[in-house]
């Protein structure tokens, strides 16, 4: 224990409440125990950090505070240790508090609080100092990702107490790390965590985050956005015709291909055949005039950059060219007969559609089935209403010609005959010319 000033009258004070001090404690009543209490402190280094004895009941008994090498920092009031970082905060009967400025690792360690009674009371104060680790540092294992590869990073937190925790993040979604930590010749921790994954296409711009997790910082972490190519997606748009392609027509498609990079190639090729020698290709579009069915079969459109190949198809039907039927004007009331031929085109037996991908087709658009033409339709139900109204016409005119009155001549004379056998009598013989007796029934 350091004692202040140098002459000896100093000391001899110094002594004198000293045991002053521990007499009054010794006379001391049992009922009154005092109790003496601190709390231990985490402070961050550099930072500042408060040491507070507390006691209750006291009876101005002494208290003092000594340091981890149980030397006299505060006597009461007074500081006897020479270091001007400690300053008296507060002294009262019931509290010594006292205050360490810029606080070193050096200062780590057990604080005693001391109470002079009888026997002496002790309450301690741990500081545990708190050291940040330095800024984290991302390594990525590969400069340029391709879609579909397996990558590695790594993120650093040096010179930490306690250790550090890392928590790695792709976006909004926590990825699992594999942490290793390291304890340095002076007592600090290095954590490295290493974090491996596959990367997608949808994973081009997306951040990657290593957050620190340490009692003495908040919000420390470092970020990198991921940079992945990818191979072209391919789209074929049919811009003519909109409906149907038909004999005589055009035909013009465009090719839509995106990747990263751009894709620098594009080419049309008809599978399993050569593309029509009149057929004009400038970049991505395909131009084929005056159709006929000899066309008929797959368009594939290929785009390529440095990642990979991709293609779509387009199936190429060419139906009939339109005709129009007359409508019959006349009708005759005998017979009317009417052949109506609706022939619907067989499907190509050279072009089945590709599984992978999805083939555009021209018999239904995006690849959905096409109905039946609305003029075919049309022309059916026409022709159908036309023969019923034919057969209504000759019904009509055949039960006109049968229509009249019949008559019988069967009890012939009854009418004249007094009684009824009388009348049976006269009617029996009324049949002798049976032959003129008949009837119609229709």
């Amino acid at each position: 224990m350091a004692i202040t000033g140098s002459g000896s009258l100093a000391t001899i004070l110094f002594l004198f409440m000293f045991q002053a001090a521990l007499l009054k404690g010794a006379a001391q009543d049992p009922d009154g125990f005092q109790n003496l209490v601190t709390d231990n402190v985490s402070v961050v280094e550099g930072e500042m950090a408060i040491i507070s004895c507390r006691v209750k009941n006291n009876d101005e008994s002494v208290i003092q505070l000594l340091n981890p090498n149980r030397q006299t920092i505060y006597f009461r009031n007074m500081r006897p240790l020479k270091d001007a970082r400690f300053q008296l905060v507060n002294f009262s009967d019931n509290e010594l508090r006292v205050s360490l400025s810029n606080v070193s690792l050096s200062d780590e360690g057990r604080y005693v609080c001391q109470l002079y009674t009888d026997p002496p009371q002790e309450a301690y104060a741990d500081i545990t100092v708190l050291i940040p680790p330095g800024n984290p540092i991302i390594e990525a294992r590969d400069e340029v990702l391709s879609e579909g590869n397996e990558t590695e990073m790594t993120c650093t937190a040096m010179s930490s107490k306690p250790a550090a925790t890392i928590k790695w993040m792709k976006g909004d979604k926590e990825l699992p790390g594999k942490p290793k930590v390291e304890l340095t010749y002076d007592k600090m921790y290095t954590v490295t965590s290493r974090l491996t994954f596959t990367v997608s296409k949808e994973d081009d711009g997306v951040p990657v985050s290593c957050i620190i997790d340490h009692p003495a910082v908040k919000d420390f972490q470092a970020q990198i956005y991921l940079e992945v190519q990818y191979k072209p997606e391919v789209k074929i748009m049919v811009e003519f015709p909109q409906g149907l392609t038909r004999e005589g027509e055009n035909l013009e498609l465009t090719c839509q291909a995106k990747g990263k990079p751009q894709p620098q190639r594009v080419n049309w090729v008809k599978v399993d055949d050569d593309v029509p020698s009149h057929a004009v290709i400038t970049g991505a579009d395909l131009y084929i005039e005056n159709l006929n069915k000899s066309y008929n079969g797959t368009y594939r459109c290929v785009a390529s950059n440095t990642v990979g190949e991709s293609f779509d198809d387009y199936i190429l039907y060419v139906y009939d060219a339109p005709t129009t039927t007359p409508i019959p004007t006349t009708a005759t009331t005998t017979s009317t007969t009417i052949t109506t031929t609706i022939s619907f085109p067989e499907a190509n037996q050279d072009t089945a559609p590709s599984t992978e991908p999805a083939a555009h087709d021209s018999r239904a658009g995006e690849g959905a089935p096409r109905t039946v033409d609305h003029a075919v339709i049309g022309g059916v139900v026409a022709v159908v209403v036309f023969a019923m109204l034919c057969l209504l016409i000759v019904l009509g005119r055949y039960f006109a010609r049968h229509k009249g009155t019949y008559f019988t001549h069967e009890a012939k004379g009854a009418d004249d005959a007094a009684d009824a056998d009388t009348a049976i009598i006269n009617a029996e013989g009324g049949h002798t010319n049976s032959d003129e007796k008949k009837e119609y029934y229709i």
